[in-house]
C-alpha cells in the first residue's frame, strides 16, 4: 500500500525512525490515529480497525507488513460518540414483549430473576408513554458569571441573579441504574430497553459514559475559552445536551477521575432539571463509585442523587436455599408510582415463604388488645401505613410484632408535615423497634426518605424565617434554593443547620428525626437485608438458623 504524501509524511517519518531503532510498535499521536482510521478504516474480526502499512525505507512482503490496530467506533452496542437518533417504534412494543419474543425464538433463556428486572424496564417504558419533557431553556451567560467582589459591585449589584439550575420537575420519571458483574447481561438489557422506547420519545441518546465525560470536558473548555475561566459552564452544557433528547442512556457508568467527580453531581442534576430521564449500566453499586478517590466527600452528593432519582437494580442473581430470587431493587421505593405495588409484592415473596405458607391474615394480642395483621407469610408481615400507624398504637404493640415476625413490608407511606407530627412520632417509634430487633423493613413512600418528616416547603419557610430573625430582612431566594439542594440530598442532610432551625419543637424531636434517618439508611444496606436470609454465598440454611438463634436471644433479653 502506497502512502499518500503530505498528510501522511509525518507518520511515514515516524515509522522509518522506529524501524531504524528496532521498535516493532510505532508510537502514533491521536491525530494520526484519527487520520488513518478515517481514510483507511475497516473493521477486523475482533472489532478493531486493522490496516497494513509498508515504508519505503523498509519494504516488506504483504504478510510481514506492520499492522496498526485502532479501536472500533462501536463495541457491543455502545456508542463512542454523543449521537442522538430519532426513535422508531411504531407498534410501541415494550421490553416484556420483546423479551418473550426472543425467548420464544430461542435467542434468550427464560430466567425468573432477569424477568423481574425486565418488568422494571417495562414500568419505565409505560411511564415514558405519557411523559412530556419541559422545553429546554438555557441559562443566560450573565447568570453563569461569578458575583462581583468589588465595592462598586456589592453596592449596585443587589438585583437577584437568575437561578443557574432549576428544580427537578415533579413529574420526571425515575430512571434506572443497572449494576452487575461482567456477564450479568447489562448490555443485552440496555439494548432491549433502548430499542423498545415508546414512540412518544422522539429522540434518544446512548453513549459510553467515559466518552460522554470527554465530550462534556471539551464543551466546558470551549465555553471557558469564549467567556473566561471564571464562568460556571456546567448548567449551560447540561442544557445543550438536554436539547438533543429527553432519554439519555449510559453504558458503563463509572468515576475514576477527580475532574469528573467534581462536576458530575451538578451535571446530572442539570440534565434532570431539564426533564432528561437517565438510564445507565455499571459494574458497581452507587455506594462503591469513586471509592478511595481524592476529595471523595465532595462526590457523596452525586451518589445520593443517583440513589434518590434512579431505581438501583442489582443484575447479579444470588440464590437462597428456598430458590426464591432476591428482588433486584433496594428495599425503599419512592414515589407511589406503577412500580410501587410490584416492589412490595416481590419483597414480600422473598422475605416470606409463599410456597410453604400461603399469605393469610392473623391477629396478635397485646395486653388484651387485638392487633390485626392483614397479610402474613412465613415470618414476614405486610401492612399499609394506615393499617399499622394510622390507628392508635404504642411501643408495646410494635415490640410484640417484632417477637412474631422477622420482616415488615409497609406500603403507601405518606410525607408527614408538622400537621401530622403524631403520625411521624408513631412511625419513628416503629422504626426504632424494627432497628433494635434487627428485623427487615421494606417501604413504599410517596416522597424520598429525607422528606418523610418534613416537606421542602417547610424547610424553605424555616430557613427563610431563621434568616429574617437573624438579619432582620429576607434574603433572595437563590440562597434558599442552594440550601435546599444541600439539605435534600438523600440522607446527606446538613444536620448542623437543622439543629439550629426552628422547624423542630425541641432537642428531643431533632434527635429522633436524625436518628430515624440514620437507622433507615443502615437498614437499607445490603448487609442488613441479606443477614440471616440463608443466601448460599453466606452459608445457606445453616447461616439462617444461626441468625435466628442469635435474634431469639436478643428478643428474650429485651423482655
Amino acid at each position: 500500500m502506497k502512502l499518500r504524501p503530505r498528510a501522511s509524511r509525518s507518520l511515514q517519518r515516524q515509522l522509518q525512525n522506529s524501524s531504524r531503532h528496532g521498535n516493532t510498535r510505532p508510537r502514533l499521536c491521536l491525530q494520526c490515529h484519527q487520520q488513518f482510521r478515517g481514510r483507511y478504516g475497516g473493521l477486523g474480526s475482533s472489532g478493531m480497525v486493522v490496516r497494513s502499512i509498508a515504508t519505503s525505507a523498509n519494504p516488506r512482503p504483504r504478510e510481514q507488513q506492520t499492522r496498526l490496530i485502532f479501536p472500533a467506533p462501536v463495541i457491543a452496542g455502545q456508542r463512542r460518540t454523543l449521537a442522538t437518533v430519532q426513535n422508531v417504534n411504531p407498534d410501541d412494543r415494550g421490553p416484556i414483549q420483546e423479551y418473550e419474543a426472543r425467548v420464544a425464538a430461542g435467542r434468550l433463556r427464560d430466567d425468573e430473576h432477569q424477568r423481574g428486572i425486565i418488568e422494571s424496564l417495562q414500568h419505565l417504558h409505560d411511564e415514558l408513554r405519557s411523559y412530556n419533557a419541559p422545553p429546554t431553556v438555557h441559562p443566560t451567560i450573565e447568570s453563569l458569571k461569578p458575583e462581583s467582589k468589588s465595592m462598586f459591585g456589592r453596592l449596585f449589584g443587589n438585583t437577584p441573579k437568575e437561578q443557574k439550575l432549576k428544580e427537578i420537575p415533579d413529574n420526571l420519571p425515575r430512571g434506572l441504574y443497572l449494576y452487575g458483574d461482567v456477564g450479568s447481561g447489562k448490555t443485552m438489557l440496555m439494548d432491549l430497553f433502548y430499542e423498545t422506547l415508546p414512540s412518544s420519545v422522539h429522540s434518544k441518546t446512548r453513549i459510553h459514559f467515559h466518552n460522554f465525560m470527554q465530550d462534556v470536558h471539551k464543551r466546558l473548555h470551549k465555553m471557558k475559552l469564549e467567556h473566561g475561566n471564571d464562568i460556571d459552564a456546567v448548567p449551560f452544557v447540561a442544557a445543550d445536551i438536554a436539547e438533543k433528547g429527553n432519554v439519555l442512556c449510559f453504558d458503563e457508568f463509572q468515576c475514576t477521575d477527580v475532574a469528573d467527580a467534581m462536576i458530575l453531581r451538578r451535571l446530572l442534576e442539570g440534565l434532570m432539571s431539564h426533564g432528561v430521564v437517565l438510564v445507565t449500566t455499571s459494574n458497581r453499586h452507587p455506594d462503591d463509585l469513586y471509592k478511595n478517590g481524592i476529595q471523595r466527600d465532595s462526590f457523596i452528593p452525586c451518589i445520593n442523587l443517583l440513589k434518590n432519582r434512579l431505581h438501583v437494580i442489582n443484575l447479579d442473581s444470588p440464590t437462597d436455599y428456598r430458590k426464591i430470587p432476591r428482588p433486584p431493587s433496594g428495599v425503599y421505593h419512592a414515589p407511589l408510582d406503577k412500580h410501587a405495588h410490584s416492589h412490595a409484592e416481590k419483597w414480600f415473596r422473598f422475605l416470606g415463604d409463599p410456597h410453604q405458607d400461603q399469605p393469610r391474615a392473623e391477629t396478635q394480642r397485646v395486653w388484651g388488645r387485638e392487633i390485626h395483621v392483614p397479610k402474613v407469610s412465613g415470618r414476614a408481615a405486610m401492612f399499609t401505613f394506615d393499617e399499622l400507624i394510622g390507628r392508635p398504637t404504642s411501643a408495646a404493640d410494635y415490640i410484640e410484632l417484632m417477637r412474631s415476625y422477622d420482616a415488615f413490608v409497609v406500603t403507601n407511606v405518606p410525607g408527614m408535615t408538622y400537621r401530622e407530627r403524631d403520625l411521624a412520632r408513631r412511625f419513628i417509634t416503629f422504626i426504632d423497634a424494627v432497628y433494635e430487633s434487627r428485623a427487615k423493613l421494606v417501604l413504599t413512600t410517596a416522597v424520598p426518605l429525607t422528606q418523610l418528616f418534613l416537606s421542602k416547603e417547610e424547610v424553605k419557610e424555616s430557613v427563610q424565617r431563621d434568616k429574617e430573625d437573624k438579619k432582620g430582612q429576607a434574603e433572595d431566594g437563590h440562597d434558599i434554593d442552594d440550601t435546599m439542594r444541600n439539605l435534600m440530598d438523600d440522607l446527606g442532610m446538613n444536620m448542623k443547620m437543622l439543629k439550629s432551625s426552628s422547624i423542630f419543637s425541641g432537642d428531643e424531636e431533632r434527635f429522633a428525626f436524625a436518628r430515624a434517618l440514620s437507622r433507615l439508611s443502615e437498614m437499607g444496606s445490603r448487609e442488613w437485608v441479606e443477614r440471616g436470609m440463608g443466601l448460599e454465598k453466606d452459608g445457606g440454611k445453616q447461616e439462617k438458623d444461626s441468625w435466628q438463634r442469635v435474634r431469639s436471644r436478643q428478643m428474650e433479653d429485651s423482655m
